[in-house]
């Protein structure tokens, strides 16, 4: 359970340092993807498009 959460937390860190880029895309717009202001700092929760990248990633592991 612990290494899931380790995993998901990588990914998420990794797709809002990607935001900008895959906003061309249209990811981090889909529903259930949270930006927020807390404490003057703009926050960014992209849990529709990790879970997302995150189907494709395993298609592209199971075809290999």
């Amino acid at each position: 359970m612990l290494r899931w959460i380790v995993v998901v937390l990588l990914a998420l860190l990794l797709i809002n340092g990607l935001a900008p880029w895959l906003q061309r895309w249209g990811l981090g717009r889909l529903p259930g993807d949270f930006r927020f202001r807390l404490f003057g700092r703009d926050c960014f929760i992209p849990l529709t498009s990790t879970l997302l990248l995150s189907f494709l990633a395993s298609l592209i592991a199971r075809t290999l």
